[in-house]
């Protein structure tokens, strides 16, 4: 067996020691990015939702002031009173 450079051997430690203490900083660093996108997507979502809830609250609203502003309370009091009136009218008619 022909015997190896002690600087060879030297070289190929370092650069084996070199790879395996960089690899828990690439793992972090990975895990810091994804954390980071997985956050940015979460505030995106929770922004588009509440910007779907206010056009909800709003189309809610505004319906609700067309039917407040569409009913005519005199003439459903007219109508309510002369179908109590009827009512009545049959009710005795039948005792």
């Amino acid at each position: 067996m022909a015997e190896v450079a002690a600087q060879i051997t030297d070289a190929v430690t370092q650069a084996n020691v070199k790879v395996l203490a960089e690899a828990p900083a690439m793992a972090m660093g990975s895990l810091y990015q994804a954390l980071a996108h997985s956050t940015g997507m979460m505030f995106e979502n929770s922004v588009n939702t509440q910007q779907q809830q206010n056009m909800l609250q709003q189309s809610a609203t505004a319906q609700g002031v067309i039917q407040m502003y569409s009913v005519d309370t005199l003439s459903d009091a007219d109508a309510a009173s002369a179908l109590i009136e009827g009512i009545v009218q049959i009710l005795q008619t039948n005792q």
